[in-house]
Order: C-alpha cells, then structure tokens, then sequence
C-alpha cells in the first residue's frame, strides 16, 4: 500500500476543519450532526473518524485554532519595539485573521464571525470550551497588557490607569467587531482602524473654545 504522505494528511485534515466550520456557523453546534459534515466535506465517515472522535472534538480543534491566531497575532505585536498604535494593531491582527478564512464562508458571507459568536454561546454550557476560551483570553490579555504598557513606558498613553483596564478595553473593542460582523454582516477591518484613530484623537470641549 502506498504510503500516504504528510501533506495529503495535512489537507485533509484541513478540509475537515472547514467543512465542519461551514456547518456550525450555519446551523450552530447543536443542530449540526456528524452526517452533516461528512455531506459538507463529502468523505465517508471511516475518513472523518480517522482525524476527529466526533462533534466535540472538532468543535474544540476549531476553537483552539481560531484562539491560536489571534493570541499569535497579539503576541507578535507585543514584540514590537515599540508596537504599532491600537488602530494599526487593532485592524492589521483582525485583517489577518478574517484573510486567513475568507475562503470559508456561508451563503457568501465569511463563516468566522458567526463561528465566534457560537463559540461565546456554547461555552455557557460546555465546560471544557469555556477553559479553552478563558486559557486563550487570558494569552490574549497578557499580551494586550504588555503592549500598553509599551506605550505607556513610550508616553503615549497615560500611566494612572491600569494597563490592564486599557488592555480589556482593547480586546472589547475587537470582539465587538467581530460581533458586529456576525449580526449585521461583513465589513472591512479599516472600518475598526478609521474609527478608533479618530476617537484616539478626540480632544476635551475646552480645548476647542
């Protein structure tokens, strides 16, 4: 028997991934069955098995990818010196990471949005999400921490409020994006960088009389 290769396994792996990603962003993880994926990537049930246990565990692989990107998309900024003002960091992490799944999408639309709100959702329930969720929000945090306190350390932003307060902010600022997307449908991450330039440049009402 010819031996199959890492690169056709790899693919494989990875058509799995996004079949199952179309599916639960269409449907969510509830009213989407196995038999549902296996339609979606049309491979028989011995092919998909061979990579997943089952829904749970491909549920958690998405998950702890999709997390994956955007914890090394921050990461990479904190090592920055200095790193990039929050709306270029903001837009170019988040334009990355919708470029990188832009060719999986549900009914024309990108399926990453939708994905990461049901994601939200299920860990209400799902105990084990809700640690792969807390353990790559946390990755997230330390990092978004550390770039404020770049800029703080840089003066640009100011030093008598916790880095870590700003940091949240920030991070509130991008999952909002992405909730917006899901809700009211696609929009070019510019849109996020134009508009938090623009507040990061608001001045007091004193200043302009």
């Amino acid at each position: 028997m010819a031996r199959v290769s890492q690169a056709h396994l790899d693919a494989r792996r990875r058509q799995i991934l996004d079949g199952a990603a179309v599916c639960f962003a269409r449907n969510g993880f509830h009213a989407t069955s196995m038999q549902d994926v296996l339609k979606e990537v049309d491979l028989s049930a011995g092919a998909v098995y061979r990579y997943f246990s089952g829904k749970e565990e491909l549920i958690g692989a998405i998950v702890e990818e999709v997390l994956g990107q955007v914890r090394d998309g921050f990461e990479e900024a904190a090592r920055s010196t200095p790193p990039p003002p929050p709306d270029l960091l903001l837009s170019s992490v988040l334009g990355r990471i919708l470029a990188t799944k832009e060719s999986v999408t549900v009914d024309g639309q990108p399926a990453l949005p939708r994905l990461v709100v049901q994601v939200w959702t299920e860990t209400l329930r799902n105990d084990r999400l809700a640690a792969l969720l807390s353990e790559g929000y946390g990755a997230v945090g330390e990092a978004w921490t550390r770039i404020v306190e770049a800029y703080q350390d840089a003066g640009t932003l100011p030093s008598d409020v916790p880095a870590e307060h700003m940091a949240r902010t920030m991070m509130a600022a991008a999952m909002g994006f992405l909730a917006q997307q899901a809700l009211f449908g696609p929009a070019p991450a510019e849109i996020l960088r134009d508009g938090v330039r623009a507040l990061m440049s608001m001045r007091d009402a004193a200043d302009t009389r």
